[in-house]
């Protein structure tokens, strides 16, 4: 592991906080297993209701499947990180998750509404689930535009990379860039299909293990 030459005092003057955790070579702590037929909640929009396929094949559903956890489909076609948030409470005493999924903000970026809203919005989700007891999974979403999906070119919205950092949360990169980028992987511009939000849940499940929420 790489060391920090510097005195711990003078580093910290230096250094934000995110500079620091790289220079000394530092990780955001990993998370607690979720045990099998525990309640998980993936919060979202279309991406995460399924739009595109149907309720057996979307992520959820399949994640569910690979994991055996109890995966409610916390997804609104149409919902803005702002609409995401007003109804967080309601499924949280409802469901009483012990994981939360965060992937919201898609809409916010195709309506051109402020990413800075956003990104409040998004952090006070996380807040709430953490405060609700749960832990969370922030999921990136690209910087969607039409023109971007129609030339493949997407990229992850740079606010959930500052987010994970702000919050220590861990976090899921480039699955819905990667899959929404893919025109086999697609059921029309902005949404996946079947086979689209397998790979994503595939690739989900596997940051899921990685980061220790997943045994």
């Amino acid at each position: 592991m790489p060391s920090c030459p510097l005195p711990r005092r003078r580093l910290l003057a230096l250094l934000p906080a995110t500079a620091l955790l790289a220079a000394c070579g530092k990780r955001a702590p990993k998370g607690r297993p979720i045990a099998q037929g525990s309640n998980v909640l993936a919060l979202g929009d279309s991406l995460t209701s399924g739009v595109g396929a149907d309720a057996a094949t979307a992520y959820p559903a399949v994640l569910q499947e690979l994991t055996g956890w109890q995966v409610v489909n916390g997804g609104v076609s149409g919902d803005t990180s702002a609409q995401a948030l007003t109804r967080l409470p309601t499924l949280l005493e409802q469901h009483r998750p012990a994981l939360v999924i965060v992937g919201i903000g898609g809409n916010d970026f195709l309506r051109q509404m402020s990413a800075a809203g956003a990104k409040d919005n998004i952090r006070a989700i996380c807040r709430a689930a953490t405060a609700a007891g749960a832990q969370v999974m922030l999921v990136a979403v690209p910087q969607f535009s039409l023109l971007a999906a129609s030339t493949g070119r997407l990229t992850d919205h740079p606010l959930y990379a500052e987010l994970a950092s702000e919050l220590r949360l861990p976090l899921y990169e480039g699955g819905w860039a990667e899959v929404l980028g893919d025109t086999r992987l697609r059921s029309d511009q902005v949404h996946a299909n079947a086979k689209g939000y397998r790979q994503f849940a595939e690739g989900l499940a596997q940051r899921l293990r990685q980061v220790g929420l997943l045994a």
